[in-house]
Formats: structure tokens, sequence, C-alpha cells
């Protein structure tokens, strides 16, 4: 086997199932069935499995097409123990609830450290930007 360079290495993987974790912390498990030299992919029989504690839910997502800047990980599915998860599945309803409240969670967390901060006399940054850079 020969190495290739850059994008050309995913050559190997077409046709084959892929999890993709995207820049905004979406989790797609799909066929890889596409891909250029700027690493955009084309990925069939898509899912977005979102997971929560130890509960996860699939959303059916189709053809799902992924531009290669929003990436961020990327690996083969092992066929062989994919349903030997440790996590419980539940349904789509139940899962995305469980999100909500995970997210509403986590912003009244962020909400309590900007107030800590405040109260000590810092000018807390909610969010960095692309300008910052």
């Amino acid at each position: 086997m020969n190495y290739l360079p850059g994008t050309a290495s995913l050559i190997e993987e077409i046709d084959k199932k892929l999890l993709v974790v995207l820049r905004d912390g979406r989790t797609l498990i799909g066929i890889l069935r596409s891909i250029d030299q700027f690493a955009n992919l084309v990925l069939h029989r898509t899912i977005e499995r979102i997971h929560v504690g130890k509960k996860y839910g699939d959303i059916p997502r189709g053809i799902f097409i992924v531009r290669g800047e929003n990436v961020v990980l990327l690996g083969e599915v092992d066929l062989e123990n994919e349903n030997n998860l440790p996590l419980d599945e539940v349904p789509i309803d139940e899962i995305l609830e469980m999100q909500r409240e995970e997210q509403i969670q986590k912003q009244m967390e962020e909400e309590r450290k900007k107030k800590a901060l405040i109260d000590r006399g810092m000018n807390p940054i909610s969010e960095y930007t692309d300008d910052m850079y």
C-alpha cells in the first residue's frame, strides 16, 4: 500500500462507513461516496447521532454534503463492534429534549460564571469572534 498525500489518502475510505465530527459539534455517520481536493465529502445513508450522557439518538439525514473545512475528525466505523455500544439508544424526541435541557444547563452555568467574574470586577469575554485573529 502506497502513501497518498493530503486528501488523496481518503480515496481508500470510499464506500466505507465513516464517523465525522463537525466543527459545530455534530456527529454524522454515513457511507463515504465522494471526495474532492478540498476534502469536501458526500455521505450516503447518513445519520446524525446525538449523545447526552450515556444515551444517544439517531436522526436519519440521507445524502449529506460536508464542506471540508468543517470536518474536525473523520474515522472508519468498526462494523464488527458497531452494535456493542456501552450506550442506550432512545427515541429521537427524547434525545432532542435531553439535548435541549443540557444546553439550558450549560447556558445557566455560563451566566453564573459570567456574573461571578463581574462581581469580582473582571470583564468576561463570552465568545471569541473571527475578527479577533
